[in-house]
């Protein structure tokens, strides 16, 4: 009799673990989702058998997964599209910037060559060699350029997609990876166009002239369904690179879409949103792996170690949403305000910092927990309580998704 009565609360737990689980990944889109539906699947089954060992083991696989996987994008097409213009955009450095792609009118790249993202090195970009050259004919250039090593291709053309493109985007379909075409050089069209066609100059009609024209060329070409981006690599806020960053998104592994997320910049507050639901996912996953509390959260004491890990998790934050003091200073600067000024209208500079003699940090720290769960609930609501750091990371995290929105 003792022993049923002891496993029956073990297997309520699970059950109320499983419940949370599946109530809190049903709140993301499939894209947005950084674990496999069969991981998600595995853990749930695990949490409902009350096997929380078993669920924990493959949530730590996961997280491991995420933080070591490296995530490397080919940018291919013909010799003078523009490629390596392209990667610096991507990677926000300037051309005459140290570690910069080089650029030119005649061809600069021989071999393929990998840019790694300057923050976030796990992101790496590859600029291929252009394909039909007398140097790399389509039949050996899928073989010399390692094709089997990506896990998504730009094909980039700045006139028509050719021959070469449907040849590339044939075969990256045989190998069941995801592509997607980007049209290069629109600014310079449009340019070129507002000039010798003034009185008739319309950019909107001109840009889905193009689109359409790339669409019938490569259905033509038994495409079917092509997905194509038109992009200028010197005016990135404009056409659609943020569309594109985001098909590049899509088109990962589940286990790859967080290390790609850190990278994308927060153009819109669809991009910082999806951001925040990336990481709002990896806390919870740590969250269970560290394993339900048995205290509430306003029980819990913060030792020096807990409030340096808290530190370094707000630094963390703040890098990936470009609130870091280095990017604030740039910022500043093309703003033409001092950095002092611009943190002044932020709050995520100043969490851990004590300005009331009568305030003490953990004090401070208290009341976000507090403040996090009367208007989230969340675990609490239900009955279980996780440990503080959850409380604190969903809180840094909030605050520092309300400074990134700000600057916009």
């Amino acid at each position: 009799m003792g022993q049923a009565s002891s496993s029956t609360p073990s297997h309520r737990k699970g059950g109320d673990l499983s419940s949370n689980f599946e109530d809190f990944f049903k709140e993301f889109k499939m894209e947005r989702k950084i674990l496999s539906q069969e991981t998600i699947t595995s853990i749930q089954s695990y949490l409902v058998n009350g096997d929380l060992r078993r669920a924990v083991s493959v949530i730590s696989d996961a997280l491991r997964d995420m933080e070591d996987v490296p995530v490397n994008t080919a940018v291919t097409g013909e010799s003078g599209t523009g490629k390596s213009s392209f990667i610096n955009a991507l990677r926000r450095v300037d051309h005459e910037d140290v570690g910069a792609a080089p650029t030119g009118v005649v061809e600069t790249t021989f071999v393929r060559t990998p840019y790694k993202h300057p923050k976030f090195p796990n992101v790496t970009l590859w600029d291929l060699p252009g394909v039909g050259t007398t140097t790399f004919p389509p039949q050996t250039y899928l073989k010399k350029m390692k094709f089997g090593e990506y896990d998504f291709f730009i094909i980039i053309s700045a006139t028509r997609f050719k021959d070469n493109d449907v040849f590339l985007a044939t075969e990256i379909r045989k190998m069941k990876k995801n592509f997607c075409f980007v049209r290069s050089k629109v600014d310079s069209d449009l340019h070129n166009l507002e000039i010798s066609k003034s009185s008739t100059f319309d950019k909107h009609e001109i840009l889905q002239q193009i689109r359409d024209d790339c669409v019938t060329h490569l259905q033509e070409a038994n495409v079917g369904d092509p997905q194509i981006f038109l992009v200028s690599s010197f005016e990135l806020s404009g056409y659609d690179l943020q569309s594109l960053e985001t098909a590049m998104l899509r088109g990962l592994p589940a286990h790859k879409r967080h290390i790609f997320m850190q990278y994308l910049p927060n153009v819109t507050e669809a991009d910082i949103d999806w951001k925040r639901d990336v990481l709002r996912q990896k806390i919870w996953l740590e969250a269970l792996k560290a394993g339900p509390s048995a205290l509430m959260p306003f029980l819990i004491f913060f030792s020096d170690k807990d409030v340096k890990k808290l530190e370094e998790t707000l630094t963390l934050y703040r890098s990936y949403f470009g609130l870091d003091d280095a990017s604030l200073e740039t910022i500043a600067k093309d703003l033409h305000v001092s950095v002092e000024k611009l943190k002044a209208n932020l709050t995520s500079p100043h969490l851990l910092s004590v300005e009331k003699v009568d305030e003490s940090l953990e004090e401070k720290l208290f009341s976000y927990v507090e403040k996090f769960c009367s208007v989230n609930g969340g675990p609490i609501a239900r009955g279980i309580y996780f440990r503080e750091n959850f409380y604190m990371q969903n809180y840094f995290l909030e605050t520092v998704v309300s400074d990134a929105k700000v600057l916009l």
